[in-house]
């Protein structure tokens, strides 16, 4: 009988031996870790989690070792040693799953503060790397860093009286923007609405949710979204901006317009919006309403090409509709021709001047857009002066038009 319990005492004192020689390791690469021997420290640990090996079967469930292995993983992402840096592609995410792995363990919540001041730092760390990701347009990685500090956060653990109400808007909104970036439009409208709901960037949350809504071609959503944001903020002009462009670009005149004419009332003197008139009015074929617009326009902002443009393809198309006029009355009636064609001269004649300015401060412009302005401006320029047989200043445009093509 003696002999069997000197047996089972000697197995009991060797797995003792063997749990604390596994322990011992957990305390090394903490110490190689503490030290800056990162990879002896990752060695060390990751042979304590090793499931195929037999001595790691105390330590792959204690809790110390998962915290222990988070700090190492957090040490990888913070060196400046890029030997270092090679040995894990995601040390952040380990870190974090291991600290998960150490509250799971941690039953009886022994190290739940030294943890949770772990996480803390981690925060800060995963905010370090979203930023640097954001600013390499590594959107993917962005909204990854994003979402695990919103995950942390949401743990019950890092929740005391002070941050139980509290919502961390500003990572709900990068998140957004992040997945918005990454092409992700539902995350990207998932985060922006509940950044909303907190009422975080005003206006320009409703634009965006709205702008990932029109990506995924839904339309009605993305209307939603900006009268909704309308009706918080109506005196927002951007969101009534976005309305209209949505309205014109459906061809629904008259609900742009409504949205137009207050954006009008609250702004008179945005040039923009007087321009916008104008193209609805143009839409419509209310030549004279579209005019006023557009002088309106010109008179608030001197420099306005494209208001200048469009005033000037106005009269080019009333006397292109005149010309049609004249070429309709009978041969045998020439006199009444020259005064249908003369009718057409004076509007072409009008529209000189505003072309001509519109090339003007179209040139001065860097934009693809201001360019293109430009050449339309200087093309119609060249049909007028050749009608009116202005030859001087058709062999000028028709120079700068070559030079501009070449």
């Amino acid at each position: 009988m003696m002999m069997k319990r000197t047996v089972f005492l000697l197995a009991l004192i060797l797995s003792v031996t063997v749990s604390f020689a596994q322990k011992g390791k957990v305390s090394s690469a903490q110490s190689y870790k503490e030290s800056g021997k990162l990879d002896k420290a990752l060695e060390a640990i990751e042979s304590t989690i090793d499931p195929s090996n037999d001595k790691s079967e105390k330590t792959l469930t204690w809790p110390k070792t998962w915290e222990v292995r988070g700090e190492i993983f957090q040490a990888l992402y913070q060196t400046k040693d890029a030997n270092y840096q090679k040995l894990s592609d995601a040390p952040l995410t380990e870190a974090l799953k291991s600290y998960k792995k150490a509250l799971e363990l941690d039953e009886k919540g022994r190290n739940e503060n030294s943890v949770k001041i772990k996480l803390t730092l981690l925060i800060s760390d995963i905010t370090d790397q979203a930023v640097k990701a954001f600013g390499d347009d590594n959107y993917d990685l962005a909204l990854q860093s994003f979402k695990q500090i919103l995950e942390i956060q949401d743990m019950p653990l890092m929740q005391d009286e002070e941050t139980e109400q509290a919502v961390d808007t500003v990572i709900i909104f990068n998140a957004g923007l992040a997945a918005y970036n990454a092409e992700k439009y539902d995350e990207a409208i998932k985060y922006y609405e509940k950044a909303a709901e907190y009422d975080y960037n005003g206006a320009r949350t409703y634009e965006l949710i709205s702008s990932s809504y029109i990506l995924q071609q839904d339309t009605t959503n993305a209307l939603t979204a900006l009268q909704t944001g309308f009706e918080k903020y109506p005196e927002n002009s951007q969101i009534m901006v976005a309305l209209i462009n949505i309205y014109l670009n459906a061809n629904k005149v008259d609900e742009a317009m409504k949205y137009l004419e207050l954006a009008i009332e609250q702004d008179p003197e945005n040039a923009s919006f007087h321009f916008a008139r104008g193209s609805l009015y143009d839409k419509i074929d209310d030549t004279e309403k579209a005019t006023e617009a557009y002088k309106k326009a010109i008179e608030i902002k001197e420099d306005f090409a494209d208001a200048y443009y469009n005033l000037g393809a106005i009269y080019y198309n009333l006397g292109v509709k005149q010309i049609e006029v004249a070429n309709s009355v009978p041969t045998n009636q020439p006199d009444k021709y020259e005064e249908e064609k003369n009718k057409a001269d004076v509007e072409f004649k009008k529209a000189i001047e505003p072309m001509e300015k519109a090339a003007e401060y179209a040139a001065v412009g860097t934009t693809d857009a201001a360019k293109q302005t430009e050449l339309s401006a200087l093309e119609t320029l060249k049909t007028l002066y050749y009608r009116l047989k202005m030859m001087d200043k058709f062999d000028v445009v028709n120079s700068k038009l070559e030079e501009l093509k070449q």
